[in-house]
């Protein structure tokens, strides 16, 4: 039986006929016996995690069914709703009112966060572990696990002025897909008339040679194509026919400041069209995320709007409705566990976002800045250490960008273009954050002297 809320009986108000909207009224129980996120809702019929750009396990109850807190929920694993909520581990909740079942909310395990110079995450979309909701034990209070659902259309949209919270939902919300493979799901943004779509890579990246479907704003369905996908990037783009789809309007990431307001879409724990609201809380973050087959490093920027497992791969907007960023991960207190939003947010900048989807919409491919050389990832002092000679290949790559202007083995990497550096991942992060063929200024520390080399980065495809 696939995942999804099954009614447990009868409510119907007199005004409504058998039949009508799912949410408009009753007991509904969520079932979730496949370990997979809850597929997406829409409004007319019955009804993953940010990171890849990266995060993903479900708590079943006794009974094999995991039952909602009336609290708002998110979708994927590694993260919750507000108190669970974007497309999958990492990254990037609404909720619906119970009608005085008098639910209890169990307390939540944390854990320290460990951070160095850079931030390691989750993805916030939605991976092998399952469904990420907060279990209710059965104590024998006859509670049955239910929730009634009062008049709630979680795609329902008022006329509010443009320039409001629900003003910029409405004008985006039409644009925002949910997106499920065979074990994951997260979200995604259209981005042509005719059919292209992003979302994050680790969304789809267990999808193999399965079916990824698109559930639209407006009900539709569709089987989606997989144009291309960049795990350094952690972006993806899919296609789907259709040439009447509405794309959402693209901002600029470079002009926002830390305070702006910003809204984040996805499908949270599966509930399609959730909308979260906060701010720009920092800009520039160095966020390293994923495993070691898919690592990705984005110059993020950070927000306390609310992402959760299922946001993966949905937009990241300013309070003019324009997007500029891809949710893909969470900071959490859970580490080894699904986890929730605790107001650390990361999205990929739109403008790296849009020069990814272009190479992957012309070639199949993307490529990255590289400057020719392998960091020795055990180096514990401050700066990244060019490798030395070994079994993983040369330090300095013969020929590549560094060997060219004279940077050697044991060289520490302390500053690129005026920043510093404290770690490999980090300086990673700050070459993605430049397109090959681009000139930077690189200084090391040789044996206690800082020298400084001007030079133009490399590529590589990935």
């Amino acid at each position: 039986m696939k995942a999804g809320w099954s009614s447990l009986g009868p409510t119907t108000p007199p005004e409504r006929s058998p039949g009508g909207d799912p949410w408009a009224g009753g007991s509904w129980q969520y079932s979730d016996e496949t370990s997979r996120p809850a597929p997406a809702v829409s409004p007319a019929a019955a009804t993953r995690p940010l990171v890849a750009g990266n995060g993903t396990g479900a708590a079943p109850a006794n009974d094999g069914t995991t039952r909602f807190l009336a609290t708002a929920p998110d979708g994927t694993p590694a993260a919750g709703t507000a108190a669970a909520a974007p497309g999958g581990p990492a990254a990037p909740g609404p909720g619906v009112p119970a009608d005085g079942a008098g639910h209890r909310r169990p307390p939540k395990k944390r854990r320290g966060l460990a951070t160095l110079g850079i931030l390691v995450l989750a993805v916030a979309a939605g991976g092998a572990g399952g469904l990420v909701a907060e279990a209710i034990d059965d104590d024998g209070s006859g509670g049955g696990g239910t929730v009634t659902v009062i008049g709630a259309d979680p795609a329902g949209l008022v006329e509010r002025p443009p320039e409001s919270i629900a003003g910029v939902a409405a004008s985006v919300l039409p644009s925002v897909v949910s997106v499920s493979v065979a074990d994951a799901g997260g979200s995604g943004f259209v981005i042509s008339e005719d059919g292209y779509v992003i979302t994050n890579n680790h969304v789809i990246a267990t999808a193999g040679d399965g079916a990824i479907e698109l559930a639209f704003f407006d009900g539709r369905r569709l089987e989606a194509e997989l144009v291309g996908a960049s795990p350094s990037y952690d972006i993806a783009v899919l296609h789907v026919d259709a040439d009447d789809l509405q794309p959402v309007v693209f901002g600029e990431s470079e002009s926002v400041a830390v305070g702006d307001p910003v809204v984040a879409i996805g499908s949270p724990l599966g509930l399609d069209a959730t909308v979260t609201s906060g701010i720009v809380s920092a800009l520039e973050r160095p966020v390293s995320a994923g495993g070691e087959d898919d690592q990705s490093y984005i110059n993020a920027l950070q927000t306390d709007a609310a992402i959760n497992p299922g946001n993966s791969g949905g937009p990241l907007v300013d309070g003019s409705g324009r997007v500029i960023g891809v949710n893909s991960a969470i900071a959490s207190l859970g580490m080894g566990q699904q986890a929730g939003s605790i107001g650390l947010g990361f999205a990929i900048p739109i403008e790296q976002v849009q020069r990814t989807a272009q190479q992957l919409i012309a070639d199949g491919e993307a490529v990255y800045p590289v400057m020719g050389v392998l960091l020795d990832n055990a180096f514990v002092g401050s700066g990244a250490r060019v490798a030395d000679d070994g079994d993983n290949g040369p330090g300095v790559t013969p020929g590549g960008p560094a060997d060219e202007v004279g940077i050697e083995s044991g060289d520490v990497v302390v500053a690129v273009d005026g920043q510093d550096i404290r770690t490999p991942a980090e300086l990673i992060v700050r070459l993605r954050a430049h397109e090959p063929g681009d000139d930077i200024t690189v200084v090391v520390d040789r044996d206690g002297e800082e020298l400084e080399f001007t030079l133009t980065l490399g590529s590589a495809v990935g």
